[in-house]
């Protein structure tokens, strides 16, 4: 049984940085596609970036490519979105999402129904 908990979203100026984390609960272990995933109000959910927690490079999108860096930390069970150079088209809730026993690649752009698990969300508002 897996569960993701985000944290770290709030406000920033533009230009800004922060960092969102994503605590996976799961006794199983197995390695996972870990995807982090936005939503703006009106907008359908957008795949920013998709991380294999066997090994290998992150996937991100067009949109966020050299601003957000996605990594992980097996130690913690925990997988980050690092965001610098905010900008006021990046505000939307961020979810993490979660597919186990599955690898990333071939599943480009990651997309929301290829994630069964998800989080609760947290907002990330740039102004």
């Amino acid at each position: 049984h897996v569960q993701l908990v985000e944290s770290g979203g709030g406000s920033a100026q533009a230009g800004g940085s922060l960092r969102l984390s994503c605590v996976v609960a799961d006794s199983s272990k197995n390695t996972k596609c870990m995807g982090w995933f936005r939503q703006a109000p009106g907008l359908e959910r957008e795949g920013v970036a998709a991380i294999y927690t066997g090994g290998g490079d992150a996937y991100y999108a067009d949109s966020v490519k050299g601003r957000f860096s996605m990594s992980e930390d097996n130690a913690k069970y925990t997988v980050y979105l690092q965001m610098d150079s905010l900008k006021p088209e990046d505000t939307a809730i961020y979810y993490c999402a979660a597919r186990s026993l599955a690898v990333c690649a071939g599943h480009y752009p990651p997309t929301a129904d290829f994630f069964p698990k998800w989080g609760q969300g947290t907002q990330v508002t740039v102004s």
